[in-house]
């Protein structure tokens, strides 16, 4: 399916992702009738003129009936979510999303959209596949037998499965990516809901100028991950869209790095070494994760491969940035 020339409306476009998500819609010719976020205007990360934008609750389902209208694509990146410090901390409200998914789908199934796109994640698998750092990349079926992140994850899977029984039930298309860990600029970067890779940018730009040259590291260093970098995620969302992918889909970077070797890289980018002290009880997450892209190559002929340490560095002068101009993280 070529998206060009359909009407798309982008759900969480106040976000990081959604917010990258509509400026490369319109780029690639797709018309955005509407860019919804529970936030107000004055705390979207990106605001597109030309655009309605509306600050809007769509766990709601007036309001999501109001955010589908007109619209024949829908991009579902709505929720409330973050870092694994904010996930394994505030289960239930991750777990209120399910609202906004089970209300968007049935007001896109009302108004005649086409296509529904929602983004999953990677914590919907199975944490038993997931207890060793040298981990075997997780392949689509691996989400079950279902054992996912507390919380989040469970709420993720579940709106996968409504995803599918809307697409049975209802001739609703849907389309769903399993993203991994996305990361880059014009994103969250500070207050307890940012990811990893800006947690150490920020980390260690605050240490280099404080000139106390010490970094604190959320477990011992060794869990390892893949970091998808935001063009890679946009890109691969509307590549799956236009797609007759019917089942979830990994997207993700398949490189893999330990948290101690992304510390090493940020030190690099900066120019300094610090010393390590290792937070054994904050929130680490699972010990290993990594994507296996068979699948999206196998159908697409194309996975995220933008190298880590390229968008480590734009992700880096990007905060480094907003902490030198007194901005606070959003």
């Amino acid at each position: 399916m070529d998206l060009r020339g359909e009407t798309a409306v982008v759900c969480g476009a106040g976000g990081f992702i959604g917010g990258h998500l509509v400026k490369s819609l319109i780029a690639n010719g797709i018309k955005i009738v509407r860019a919804v976020d529970v936030k107000p205007l004055n705390e979207w990360y990106q605001v597109t003129e030309g655009v309605e934008n509306l600050s809007l609750d769509l766990k709601d389902k007036q309001n999501c009936i109001v955010a589908a209208d007109g619209s024949s694509l829908v991009f579902q990146l709505a929720a409330d979510m973050g870092g694994m410090g904010f996930i394994e901390n505030n289960k239930a409200l991750c777990m209120l999303s399910v609202l906004t998914n089970t209300h968007m789908l049935m007001a896109a199934q009302q108004v005649g959209v086409k296509r529904f796109f929602y983004s999953s994640s990677a914590c919907v698998y199975n944490g038993e596949k997931q207890t060793n750092p040298d981990v075997v990349a997780l392949k689509e079926s691996d989400a079950y037998p279902a054992l996912p992140e507390d919380g989040y994850g469970w709420e993720k899977l579940f709106s996968e499965r409504m995803c599918r029984h809307f697409e049975e039930d209802y001739g609703l298309i849907c389309r769903v990516a399993r993203y991994h860990n996305v990361y880059g600029p014009d994103g969250t970067w500070d207050g307890g809901r940012e990811k990893a890779p800006a947690a150490i940018c920020r980390k260690v730009i605050e240490a280099k100028n404080s000139g106390r040259h010490e970094i604190e590291i959320w477990g011992d260093g060794k869990q390892t991950r893949s970091f998808m970098y935001i063009d890679d995620c946009v890109k691969g969302t509307q590549m799956i869209v236009g797609s007759e992918i019917d089942e979830p889909i990994n997207l993700g970077s398949s490189e893999l790095v330990t948290i101690g070797q992304l510390v090493d890289m940020v030190e690099d980018i900066a120019g300094i070494k610090l010393k390590r002290n290792y937070n054994l009880t904050a929130p680490k997450g699972v010990n290993g994760r990594n994507s296996d892209n068979t699948l999206i190559m196998e159908k697409l002929g194309w996975e995220p491969s933008i190298r880590l340490r390229d968008g480590m560095e734009k992700t880096y002068r990007w905060i480094e940035e907003q902490i030198a101009t007194g901005v606070k993280g959003k």
